[in-house]
Order: structure tokens, then C-alpha cells, then sequence
């Protein structure tokens, strides 16, 4: 029943707010006689098809079992209202996109406007609908649609030396999931409140960019900076989480805005066995991390050259608005110089696999596509530490990133001399590693199991090495010979300067009287410590066919070195 109360507010609302963004009186006139003719074809039809199927204890398939319907009574009725939809929504489009365009206009163009917008004469057409039972107190639609319009699209462009251009946004494809949120549902006609509507996917966006009377080409990079812009606006206007938010009835409407419900914390530890996309030498990985695919909310790590075993460990901040949708995206490039980087594989996470505070480690395959899962190909694994933090959270729990963690008078110089650091754009550089977290880490290597052997009698003289990767402080443990699941039991201890932002490295060599084997590594970052304090843990070692390694790993923090 979820569905139908939804699909007739839908309707109703939709073309509702048509009526209060149409201005000519006229149109108002014909809109609400379509409107009328439809809200009737839909109530026949729902009552037709209750009389021929709905029985005392028994509800048609389509709503038990399936909340995806085809709508092509919704698109016939569509089309005889395009005609007041374009009035409608070309002025509202316009007003909502138009200051996000000179937000993200480019530096070489001094001003980037519309001369032109209207959507034309051919209609989407709706393929689904699904009613969303997601407990809140409203009712939440979202509506696939499919378009290959013929809009009428002029962008009015000048540059800083006095060129004008006209450009024409031709050939638009486009495939996205709307969703519409009524909310709050109250006791007075139309039911609801507010209506949210957003861009909840956007599957496929083609378009091409076309001078009015002219060449594309006139100004080297002018094609890929607009297009860039446009997709910019898009992501940054209308698209999940951003919402907009349209009053019916008188009131305070606060709550539905877009607002920050946590912070990401990630550490892009490193990647292993990365495809080498150069002929001569290795490929130059470095990565670009988001949640949001805007322009001032993408990460950039650092280039590590000729590796395909990258180690960056390095810590990124993202803004959350919703967990329960948003995920994280990572893209490994090789860098080409002066040339377009190429992609060498990309990853994500869902942000509701996370348990707020708690630091998930994971390895994410890399695929060379993120809407084709049909991807065989081996192009490599990136490792990240993802921490979530939602704002209020307590239950003791503290952010081990947080700038308010207490710092010594040194540290306190070092982060106010930071923070007068400023880029040339205005914006302050981030310098959130400025926060140092001192401590003891206690290391006790268990045992191992299971490792690959190196000796011809199918054996090994295994022994590890541990090395804190910023200090480069060493320690070994006694080799054990002629086993394949060695027991150490051995603890170390290191003086750690930097918990945060420091890295623990274990490596299992062969022991020979004449030299050592290489049987594989793990790498470690020390957040998870920092956070429990203490843990027991087997860590599968990289570069090598087989083997894990034991460890207990315990952190003692020293408020000694804190001022009070």
C-alpha cells in the first residue's frame, strides 16, 4: 500500500510544484486539467485492477514481492506535460546550476553563463519506481529515468582576452535514479510538508560541447575544462547527499537540509603487485581518494616512483552527510609527467560497513571499472585504515586525529606555526600530522605458520626482523631452525615518537651460512594500538606463496611528556 500512497503524492506533488513554477496563468489552466486527467487514468486503473485481484487475504505479487514497476501509463501522461515540465523546471534548473558553473569556472574564462536553457520537446521516459521503507517519518520515492533529449543549451563564454564564445551543449544521454523525500506527513492537505528532491545516481552522462558558429579547438583545453565544469556543477548541485528543498505548507524545515553527520578518517597504508603501465622501468603510483567527487573535496597522496608495491602512509580527512549511502572511492594512477595520468585500477567502500569507532583494516581489489564487475584481470590491491567518526559520539570514545587532542608546548609552536601557513588560493593547508601521539609499543612476535620453504630439504631457518619505518630502530628475533611453523615468543620494545603517523615493519628472512632468503613482510600502521590499547592479531605476509604471522602488539602511551 506503501507504494500506491506513494506513487498518487508523487504524482500530485510533481506536478504541483510544475503549477507554482509555471508563471503564465494560462498554462496554469491546461497544467491542471493534465493534471486532473491523470490523477483519474491512475485512480481507474488502481481500482479496475483491486476488483480483479485483490482479495480479503491475498495482495497482487507486484507488491509482496517486487517495488520496481514499469510506468508506461506515468511517461504517455509525461508527454502531455512535458511541455509545462520544461517551462517549470528549465528556469528552476538554470537558477540552481548557473552560480555553481562560476563557482567551478575555469581560470583561463572570465565569466561562464547561460544565454539559453530550455529542455526541449522529447520527454523522459520512466523505467522504475521504488518506494523506500527506511523508518522515517515520510515517505521517501526514487524514480529511474532514461533521456535522450533535444534540449536547447547555450553557454555564454568570454575569456580575459576580450573572446567571446557561444557554446552549445548538444547530444545529452542521460541515465540517473531520482529520489524524492516528503517529509514531515502532517494532518493537512497535501499531507506533507516539504518535498526533497535529488540526483540519488547518475549511471551515464554523455553530452558534447559545440561553438556556435566556430571551432572547438580555437583554444587549446577550453572542450575538456567546460566539460570538467559542467560535471563539477552537476556532482556539487543536485546530486546524493546535496538535496533541494522545496516548502508546501508554512514552517521550519531545518531538519531536511544537507548537514555533516561524522568524519572519514583514512590512512592510505600502501598497494601491492599494481599493473606496470610503463614499456621502460615501473609504473609511478599515487592515488586520489573521495567521497564526494568534487573538485575542492578530492585527495591527492604523493607519487612514489618506479614501484608497484607502493608504501605512502598517509592520512586523509573526508566530511560525511550520510553514512548510510555514501561510500569511499579510490583511484591508483601512474603518473606520465606532462601527460595525462593513466588509471591503473580503482576500488570502494561502502561507509555502512563501518562500525563508528572502530578502525577497519581492509585490502581492496582493484578493478578497472566501478559499474562493470565483469573485470578478471589482476591490476593489483591498495590497503586502507578507515576510522568513522560521527559527531557527539561518545561512550568514551575519542579521535585519535582530532586537533583538540592535548600536545606539548613544542607541538602547540609547531601547529600555530602550521596554521599560518596559507596557500596561494586562500585556502589553509592541512595539518592534521602535526598532532603527535608518543608512546611505547610493545611488539611480541608469536610464532608463524605455515610459511613457504626455501631450503632443498623443504625446510626453513626462519628469523624476523621489526623495524619502525621513520626512527629505522631495529630488532631480530633468534632464528628457529628447520621449521616451517616457527615459535618465538619474543618481545621488544621501541620508543615511539610519532604513533600516529609511524609504521611497524616485520620481515621473515631464511637464515644461511652464507647469506639470507627473503619470505615475505607485513606492514603495519600503529591506529589500531593507539585506539585499543592492545591486540592479538595474524597477519598474512606479502611477496611470499604461504605464511602468517602471530603478534600481540600493546601501546603505552606517556602523559609525562604532556603539559598538564
Amino acid at each position: 500500500m506503501s507504494f500506491v500512497l506513494g506513487l498518487v503524492v508523487g504524482l500530485m506533488v510533481g506536478v504541483g510544484l510544475i503549477v507554482l513554477f509555471v508563471k503564465s496563468e494560462n498554462s496554469r489552466s491546461k497544467l491542471r486539467s493534465e493534471l486532473a486527467t491523470t490523477i483519474a487514468a491512475f485512480a481507474r486503473m488502481t481500482v479496475e485492477d483491486s476488483r480483479k485481484i485483490f482479495t480479503p487475504d491475498q495482495y497482487p505479487s507486484w507488491v509482496v514481492f517486487s517495488n520496481q514497476q514499469k510506468l508506461k501509463w506515468l511517461n504517455s501522461h509525461l508527454e502531455k506535460l512535458w511541455p509545462y515540465v520544461d517551462e517549470a523546471a528549465s528556469e528552476l534548473v538554470r537558477s540552481s546550476v548557473e552560480p555553481i558553473l562560476e563557482q567551478y569556472r575555469p581560470m583561463i574564462l572570465a565569466s561562464l553563463k547561460f544565454s539559453k536553457f530550455t529542455l526541449g520537446t522529447v520527454a523522459p521516459q520512466f523505467t522504475g519506481i521504488s518506494i523506500l521503507e527506511d523508518g522515517s517519518e515520510g515517505i521517501t520515492m526514487e524514480l529511474e529515468m532514461q533521456w535522450d533529449g533535444n534540449p536547447s543549451i547555450i553557454l555564454d563564454i568570454k575569456t580575459y582576452v576580450g573572446v567571446g564564445l557561444p557554446v552549445q551543449v548538444k547530444n545529452i544521454g542521460f541515465t540517473g535514479v531520482f529520489r524524492l523525500i516528503f517529509r514531515p506527513l502532517v494532518d493537512e492537505f497535501p499531507c506533507f510538508g516539504a518535498v526533497c528532491y535529488s540526483l540519488r545516481q547518475k549511471k551515464k552522462l554523455d553530452f558534447t560541447l559545440k561553438v556556435v558558429g566556430g571551432d572547438m579547438t580555437a583554444i587549446p583545453g577550453i572542450s575538456d575544462a567546460i566539460e570538467g565544469t559542467i560535471r563539477d556543477a552537476i556532482e556539487d548541485s543536485i546530486t546524493w547527499p546535496v538535496r533541494k528543498i522545496i516548502p508546501i505548507l508554512p514552517g521550519d524545515y531545518s531538519d531536511l537540509e544537507l548537514k555533516p553527520t561524522g568524519v572519514l578518517e583514512v590512512k592510505l597504508v600502501q598497494a601491492k603487485e599494481l599493473t606496470n603501465k610503463d614499456l621502460i622501468g615501473k609504473s609511478d603510483p599515487f592515488a586520489e581518494l573521495y567521497v564526494r567527487p568534487v573538485r575542492d573535496r578530492m585527495k591527492k597522496s604523493k607519487t612514489i616512483n618506479n614501484q608497484l608495491n607502493p608504501v605512502w602512509n598517509e592520512h586523509f580527512e573526508f566530511v560525511v552527510e550520510d553514512p548510510l549511502t555514501q561510500h569511499l572511492v579510490v583511484k591508483i594512477y601512474d603518473d606520465e609527467g606532462l601527460q595525462a595520468a593513466e588509471l591503473i585500477g580503482c576500488a570502494h567502500i561502502r561507509l555502512n560497513e563501518l562500525e563508528p569507532g572502530k578502525v577497519k583494516d581492509v585490502w581492496l581489489k582493484l578493478v578497472k571499472d566501478l559499474e562493470i564487475q565483469r573485470d578478471q584481470k589482476n591490476r593489483g590491491q591498495v590497503h586502507l585504515e578507515l576510522l568513522y567518526c560521527p559527531y557527539g559520539m561518545k561512550n568514551g570514545f575519542s579521535n585519535p586525529f582530532a586537533p583538540n587532542v592535548s600536545m606539548t608546548s613544542l607541538e602547540k609552536v609547531l601547529k600555530s606555526g602550521a596554521e599560518g601557513n596559507v596557500l596561494q588560493n586562500g585556502g589553509e593547508i592541512n595539518r592534521r600530522k602535526d598532532v603527535i601521539v608518543r608512546g611505547v609499543l610493545s611488539v611480541t612476535v608469536i610464532s608463524a605458520d605455515d610459511l613457504a620453504p626455501t631450503d632443498l630439504m623443504g625446510k626453513a631457518d626462519p628469523y624476523v626482523v621489526i623495524t619502525m619505518k621513520k626512527t629505522e630502530t631495529k630488532n631480530k628475533t633468534r632464528v628457529v631452525p628447520e621449521s616451517l611453523n616457527p615459535v618465538w615468543n619474543q618481545t621488544f620494545d621501541f620508543v615511539v615518537e610519532d604513533g600516529l603517523h609511524d609504521m611497524l615493519i616485520l620481515e621473515v628472512w631464511d637464515h644461511d651460512t652464507f647469506g639470507k632468503d627473503y619470505m615475505g613482510r607485513c606492514i603495519l600502521t600503529l591506529t589500531k594500538v593507539l585506539m585499543e590499547g592492545e591486540y592479538k592479531e595474524s597477519f598474512e605476509l606479502d611477496g611470499a606463496k604461504s605464511g602468517k604471522l602471530n603478534l600481540h602488539l600493546k601501546w603505552a602511551p606517556q602523559p609525562i611528556y604532556r603539559d598538564s
